[in-house]
């Protein structure tokens, strides 16, 4: 589970030359990635894994996968933010911390070597101190880019970001239908009360597939 959710400031845009007119722009590069289908009983989300990118968290996540270790666990908690176009925030599930399903932690890769950020539909690790992380994640719901790393902060937190590993291709209605499911005020303690749902919603199944399914839908 995150520690503090940062709100930073955007970086800031670069300008590019413009292109001469005889030239074509280039193609995108392409990077190699797994998809994954999360079967919830409140639909389905498929999810792109960077594989190529982000080597390390993405084989942690789909070793989760492979053994079963995600099936019957939750989404159980849904941030929501307070500014900008509603939804906004972000929904988290995963193992928390069941001793029967977590691995060991893997070391932490920050959105400065993996070139990845926390763009809306990302996936991203949840963690205490960078190097923590096991077998919790989050969906953005919009752009969380001050969760990127931030080389010139001076809190070691901060400096670190949290690590995006995939990005969902599918299903982001069923991502959303969640996020507004209501919270129990009562559940958790300290920044996490009243961010935990009343219900959450089971992950029944996580399993590799080779082509986006043609419809995720809501319930």
């Amino acid at each position: 589970m995150t520690r503090a959710f940062a709100l930073l400031a955007p970086l800031a845009l670069l300008a590019s030359p413009l292109l001469a007119q005889d030239e074509a722009p280039a193609a995108p590069e392409e990077f190699a990635t797994q998809l994954v289908v999360i079967e919830t009983t409140k639909g389905d989300i498929t999810v792109a894994i960077e594989t190529e990118r982000a080597p390390i968290t993405a084989a942690n996540f789909l070793r989760y996968v492979d053994e079963d270790r995600f099936d019957g666990t939750h989404f159980y908690r849904a941030m929501h933010l307070d500014w900008g176009e509603p939804p906004n925030g972000l929904l988290q599930g995963g193992t928390q911390m069941d001793p029967e399903r977590v691995l060991p932690p893997i070391a932490h890769e920050p959105t400065t070597e993996t070139g990845l950020s926390h763009t809306d539909g990302a996936l991203s690790m949840a963690r205490y101190d960078p190097g923590s992380a096991t077998g919790d994640f989050s969906i953005m719901i919009k752009d969380q880019t001050g969760l990127d790393a931030t080389p010139g902060s001076s809190d070691p937190s901060l400096q670190a970001g949290f690590a995006v590993f995939g990005h969902v291709v599918a299903g982001m209605d069923v991502v959303h239908a969640i996020h507004a499911m209501p919270p129990d005020p009562d559940k958790g303690e300290g920044w996490m009360k009243g961010q935990l749902l009343a219900e959450p919603v089971e992950i029944l199944d996580m399993r590799r597939v080779e082509a986006v399914p043609e419809e995720s839908s809501s319930e």
